[in-house]
């Protein structure tokens, strides 16, 4: 149950495009077409799910106070390089979606010609990022951060899937001229995010 709320919780309590207006760029930009924001939110989910187990299990022994213990060596156990975070978690997800790119290039041409103009815009993606933040801040566990990992993902597949379908029948209502675009955009997404918080008396 517990992992089942983390995941209601991540999905729609604190989704992290409506909550934390992480990814925001890329909702607004690619949320004009629902095909589009499906193969992005896919991406995303994919993405999330296999980088947060990866940068928890670098901070969590590479970088925290006292992180490489296991190497029995004592001043390697007496280093911090939590320093590093932000710049070790930007690596990891560029490299990570790189091997993913070219992992679904040889398997796949239709799955990477679906996904390939996707994938590069994940790396500069602040979802991922701020995923991994968010996993050294709440200080979860290997099992708690794929959880969140996916869950976060999910969110935010949701929110941009839903946002390019209202936009999508937007498009043949009269909007005044001074909100449409991002104007009418903007306060759609403050409703979307009004409705998933209604979400936050539930509990397993």
């Amino acid at each position: 149950m517990e992992y089942i709320n983390l995941a209601i919780k991540a999905i729609f309590v604190e989704n992290i495009l409506l909550a934390y207006f992480l990814g925001m760029c890329s909702y607004l930009a690619v949320s004009k077409k629902v095909p589009t924001a499906i193969g992005l939110g896919l991406a995303v989910i994919f993405v999330l799910t296999i980088t947060s187990p990866v940068n928890w299990f670098v901070y969590e022994y590479f970088l925290k106070p006292g992180a490489m213990q296991w190497t029995g060596n004592a001043k390697l156990a007496a280093m911090d390089l939590s320093f590093l975070k932000l710049i070790s978690f930007i690596a990891i997800i560029a490299a990570m979606v790189q091997i993913v790119e070219m992992f679904i290039e040889k398997v796949s041409d239709t799955l990477y010609n679906q996904l390939g103009i996707f994938l590069p815009l994940i790396t500069v993606n602040c979802s991922i990022l701020g995923g991994a933040l968010f996993l050294v801040e709440r200080e979860y566990d290997l099992a708690e951060s794929v959880v969140f990992g996916s869950a976060s993902g999910i969110g935010w597949f949701l929110a941009i899937v839903s946002m390019a379908a209202i936009r999508q029948k937007l498009r043949y209502s009269n909007i005044p001229d001074g909100l449409r675009g991002l104007g009418i955009t903007m306060l759609v997404t403050g409703l979307i995010a009004m409705a998933f918080m209604a979400f936050s008396g539930i509990s397993l």
